[in-house]
């Protein structure tokens, strides 16, 4: 059977979710988390998208983005080959990583974007890994925190959701995310 063919609306942004197969860890030590957001950088360079948030866990992880430049599945594409290759070479194996083609879908915006971004940022501690979600360091939430510049992530399209400087909307993010609050 035939497979859908993927919708792919360029001024729109994805929740993006990829398991490794058998629900395997895709992940297994600092180096692979830190080699597949090396590749992201780097796939980032060659076909440019929009990523706003990020979680690496274990056996999977969470990316929401957009591609307004080539289709979203030319992005994924390229990111999962990449780890993939790096993946069956490093452990010496063959075959499949990933358990099937990335799950996706269209976050209705804004609402929608706020809460894909605390779903993903709070993903560690609702697995209980952490204590508390800025603790878990292959998360782009403790960049949301602090006044770190980072080179890939968008934040101001979750921060400008708050009001006022850049430190209150900081602040105001991370009552979101850990505690639920919302501000209009």
């Amino acid at each position: 059977m035939a497979r859908k063919k993927r919708i792919w609306i360029p001024h729109a942004y994805y929740h993006v979710v990829c398991r490794g197969n058998r629900r395997d860890a895709l992940f297994k030590d600092t180096g692979d988390f830190k080699t597949f957001l090396y590749i992201l950088d780097q796939v980032h360079k060659k076909v440019p998208f929009e990523l706003v948030t990020y979680c690496l866990m274990t056996n999977h992880f969470h990316l929401q983005l957009r591609s307004t430049e080539q289709p979203l599945s030319k992005v994924m594409s390229l990111i999962n080959k990449r780890y993939a290759d790096y993946y069956n070479t490093k452990y010496r194996l063959t075959g499949h990583v990933f358990e099937k083609r990335y799950y996706d879908k269209i976050i209705d915006f804004p609402a929608g974007m706020l809460e894909v971004s605390r779903y993903i940022h709070r993903n560690p501690l609702e697995a209980e890994m952490v204590q508390k979600p800025e603790s878990y360091p292959w998360s782009s939430y403790r960049y949301y925190l602090h006044a770190t510049r980072h080179g890939k992530l968008h934040m101001a399209t979750i921060l400008d959701h708050f009001s006022g400087e850049e430190w209150e909307k900081r602040r105001k993010y991370r009552e979101y995310v850990e505690v639920g609050t919302t501000y209009e």
